[in-house]
């Protein structure tokens, strides 16, 4: 029998769930260049390059900035395989679905996980984790920053005191914060961070830009370990136990990033392009500059839902400034709301997981999506489509409060200029 297909033809999208979201298209070009080898000089300088742009996106002098391939889940298993040996106690506050994704990852590495847990829609009081860290002394403290599933963000800045203070490891995962709200890596004392391309970096899932300081570095070089045939002669191995998973082992992608360019494996060329694209236009447009813009995408869209009479759900001074969280209306079928969208404008707008399926739709404003036109076509289509299923709002309220914010917003960075 022989299948055949048609070429690919996805129809057109606009996607403001909370991710993947539309790729920038300037990172869509770079995409598209030409491969070259991966030890190519051209191609190992952008490999220095693209070292250099993460420091300034993750707001760091980390020299060990670098991409691992694979989604925004690979950088979280390679910080947890090269740091965790069984046994290792790791504490994991979990306000939403990644705390437990952290949990998950965690336990595969054998580590004894200390999980301390918080009503979803709400963080946690630092003095909280404090307390936590002194009666458990966990070597590793591992935190979401912005957790999608409930749209809150969790503050760092005093949990990084905390965890130098009592002298634990602490690793972040940022994917769905970076570049969409600060992250101070150096400032707020995080000895790790992740992320990936997919969310306010308006690039593909793929490959996860990542980052650790010396504290990091010291653990994985004990368990330094490097396969058989491409061992140089100078090779001296760890006295520590060798990294069980030989893809996400640091020492070794260490060894491929640095000058001696090690062989692990062969870089995704079009991956690395992408993500030296994405870091590249973040820092164009000013990262304090991408800050704002998220911030005010916001406050438009929930000013929007609140004038369709639509419930926000959270703890709003927590709230991601990239993704909002709103209760689906007594009533109403959201997943049946959910697919109008999608069939009637061709916009994706998320569900939630867990203890908040089926309970609020989550509504994204990220990176290249994040754009005026946007917060107001989805306001617009939502108000439509959940007339038609039957929730009462005045005609255009949406949008126009939506617009009276931003505007209102505008006029007021006018007046201050």
């Amino acid at each position: 029998m022989n299948n055949t297909f048609e070429p690919l033809s996805p129809p057109p999208r606009r996607l403001m769930g909370p991710g993947p979201v539309d790729v920038d298209p300037r990172v869509l070009q770079a995409m598209a260049l030409p491969l070259l080898g991966q030890f190519d000089p051209r191609f190992t300088e952008y490999m220095n390059e693209v070292m250099a742009l993460y420091r300034q996106v993750f707001r760091t002098s980390n020299r060990w900035t670098l991409l691992v391939d694979g989604t925004a889940r690979a950088g979280i298993e390679a910080v947890l395989a090269s740091v965790l040996v069984p046994g290792d106690r790791v504490l994991v506050p979990i306000f939403g679905r990644f705390g437990h994704l952290l949990c998950e990852v965690a336990r595969r590495c054998r580590a004894d996980v200390v999980a301390v847990e918080t009503e979803w829609g709400t963080v946690f009081d630092p003095q909280r984790i404090e307390d936590a860290v002194k009666r458990h002394r966990p070597k590793l403290v591992a935190v979401v920053q912005g957790d999608t599933s409930t749209t809150m963000a969790q503050p760092l800045d005093a949990i990084g005191r905390i965890c130098r203070e009592h002298d634990a490891l602490i690793y972040v995962d940022a994917t769905a914060s970076v570049a969409g709200m600060p992250l101070e890596t150096d400032a707020w004392r995080l000895d790790a961070v992740s992320a990936g391309l997919q969310k306010c970096l308006s690039g593909p899932p793929g490959i996860a830009p990542l980052t650790f300081n010396e504290r990091v570095e010291a653990v994985v070089r004990a368990r330094k370990h490097v396969e058989q045939g491409i061992r140089p002669e100078d090779y001296e191995e760890g006295a520590g136990r060798i990294i069980q998973s030989n893809y996400f082992d640091l020492s070794m992608l260490m060894d491929y990033w640095s000058e001696s360019r090690l062989n692990h494996h062969t870089e995704a060329t079009s991956m690395l392009y992408a993500a030296r694209e994405c870091a590249r236009l973040a820092l164009a447009e000013g990262l304090e500059n991408r800050f704002e813009r998220h911030a005010r995408a916001s406050r438009a869209m929930t000013a929007g839902l609140r004038a369709m009479g639509l419930a926000l759900f959270g703890d709003q001074a927590h709230k991601m400034p990239n993704v909002t969280g709103v209760y689906i209306p007594e009533g109403v079928p959201g997943d049946g709301v959910r697919q109008a969208l999608l069939d009637d404008f061709g916009l994706e707008i998320g569900t939630s997981f867990g203890p908040l399926h089926g309970r609020i739709w989550r509504i994204g404003t990220m990176g290249y999506g994040c754009r005026r036109d946007n917060v107001m076509t989805c306001l617009a289509a939502l108000e439509v489509t959940l007339r038609r299923f039957g929730h009462a709002c005045a005609p255009g309220a949406g949008v126009e409060a939506a617009l009276a914010a931003w505007d209102a917003e505008e006029s007021g960075a006018g007046a201050n200029d």
